[in-house]
Formats: C-alpha cells, structure tokens, sequence
C-alpha cells in the first residue's frame, strides 16, 4: 500500500455495548449511570453514545397505566397517516405523526419490557434528555463526545425495523454534501447521508433487544461532533417537502372528501348565481310588463277625458 493510499483509507468504525448498567426506573439519575459506566468502558473523546429511548423514558417517568394502549396511542397522535385492519381480528396497524413530529407505528408507544397494564411513551424531549447525558459523560470522562438518542421505526417499502435518530447533542445528524463536488468531479445536487439514522442502526446491532444493554458507543466519527450541531428535528422533512404524507387509501379518501366538498360548494355558488340571474330577468320582464300596462291605461284614461 503507497504512503497516499495509506493517508486517504478511510478511517476505521468499531461498535460495542456497555455493560453493566443497573435496571432502571422512574425517577433515576440516568446520565450520571450512563457517565458511570461509560467511564468504566474506556469513552474516549469523540466517541458517539446511542442511548435506547426506553430506558430515557423509564427513568423520566413517561411510564403510563395504560389498559388500552389504543387510547395511549391516540393521546400521542397528532396526525393519522394510514391506518390498516388486518385479517383475522389481529390488531389495528396505525401510521401516525406523533408530538415529536415523528412518522412511526404506533406513534412510538411501546408495551415490551414494561410492567403488564402499562406502557411507555417517547421522552417529552430527547434533544433535551441527550444534552443531559451528554454533560454529565463529558464532565466524567473528561472529553467531548455526542450522544443520540434513539428508537426502532419501520421505512416505507421496507421489510423489517431499524433503529433511528430521535435525539442528539453535539453530534451531526445530517452530512449535507450538496453543492460539493464527487471523485469524479460531478455535482453533488441531493446526497446528504442520514449520519445520525445509520449510527442509530448500526448500535442496534450490538445493543440488540434482549440482550440488556441499552447503550453502545461508536467509534471513528470524530470528525461528525460539534456542540452546536441541531438536534433530532433536524431529520424531520417539512411538510411542504413530503411527497407522502398519507397512506394511498387515505389519500383517496381526502381526495374524494374535498372533491365533494369542492363539488358541492360550485353547486350552491353556481345555483345562487343562476337563480340571482333568473330573478333579475323575471323581475324586469314583470317589472316592464307593469309598466307597460299601467302605461296603456294612463293613456287611455286621458283620452276619456279629452
């Protein structure tokens, strides 16, 4: 290998779970027993933390009694994006926007690894809750590094889950290429790799979902901190931009209702203008008619009297 090709290789990527973190629950002091253990796994500085929303929401106290988790669901949802009934009396799948702004099933309400009759909800802000933890590591270890705050969500015509971004502190979430330039030469228009979401996922492979450790680090990604950089919303696409932002049937429905909608105000606007019309019309054909008569006869009357 030449000194060039050794200077431009790309740098290297390691993942692994922290072990060791006690259960947790409401009320706990989570970023001091994140910036414990992260401490005792050798953090160094630029390491990025992904911390499992679950355990966030645990110990914020966003555990909810919840004998119906549709009625939990339907308290997080801000708007419905599709909803399917599957056969077999099995449960409803609801694509929803939640609180945060997120488009996920079930707008992120969960009932794994909870106490029977509840459930959890999504911290009330993750942005908020990785500057927390990510104080308290930097204070305990002494170094820079970000933390991202995630959680498993579907994607559109894709099989399966993957963990995303739903929070951060001092770590870049978007890697905004457009207008720079390719190996050969071309202009990047819309690359803008979602940094934030594959870091997320690539946790999820160690973390696992049963194995008891909610909070891996990464590192090689030194160069994606800065303390300033935005948060999870930063990964939201406005509205103005989503090309899909309802399902397909219930685009058809929306569609059909303001057709009807639309239909039936042109129906009445067009109805009291044609009858406006015919008034008008009839009016001075009466109007004339009247007076025409009541003209013959005031002529007649007068040559009587003549």
């Amino acid at each position: 290998m030449t000194e060039h090709e050794t200077a431009s290789a790309p740098p290297a990527l390691t993942v692994w779970g922290i072990p060791g973190l006690p259960g947790v629950a409401p009320g706990d002091d989570l970023p001091r027993l994140i910036a414990d253990a992260a401490r005792r796994a050798g953090v160094e500085p630029g390491d990025i933390l992904a911390v499992t929303s679950k355990i966030v929401s645990k110990a914020e106290g966003r555990v909810v009694a919840a004998a119906d988790r549709e009625q939990a669901i339907a308290d997080e949802t801000v708007r419905v994006v599709a909803t399917r009934e599957h056969p077999g009396g099995a449960a409803t799948t609801r694509i929803v926007e939640n609180r945060l702004g997120l488009v996920m099933a079930a707008a992120g309400v969960d009932a794994s690894n909870t106490a029977a009759g509840t459930v959890l909800l999504l911290p009330v802000d993750p942005d908020e809750s990785a500057r927390r933890i990510r104080r308290a590591v930097e204070a305990c270890v002494g170094a820079p590094v970000g933390v991202i705050i995630t959680d498993t969500a579907g994607r559109a015509w894709r099989e399966g889950q993957t963990d995303i971004a739903i929070g951060a502190s001092g770590v870049h979430l978007l890697d905004d290429l457009r207008g720079g330039h390719d190996a050969n030469g071309m202009l990047l228009a819309v690359t803008a790799p979602a940094v934030g979401d594959e870091i997320a996922a690539a946790a999820d492979l160690v973390k696992g979902k049963a194995r008891g450790m909610p909070v891996a680090v990464v590192r090689g990604l030194a160069a994606h901190l800065d303390p300033a950089a935005p948060g999870g919303r930063s990964l939201i696409r406005p509205a103005a931009e989503d090309l899909f932002r309802l399902g397909h049937r219930e685009a058809r429905a929306e569609g059909r209702a303001e057709g009807r909608a639309e239909g039936r105000a042109e129906g009445r606007a067009e109805g009291r203008a044609e009858g406006r019309a015919e008034g008008v019309e009839e009016g001075y054909a009466a109007g004339y008619a009247d007076g025409f008569a009541e003209g013959l006869a005031e002529a007649g009357d007068a040559g009587g009297a003549s």
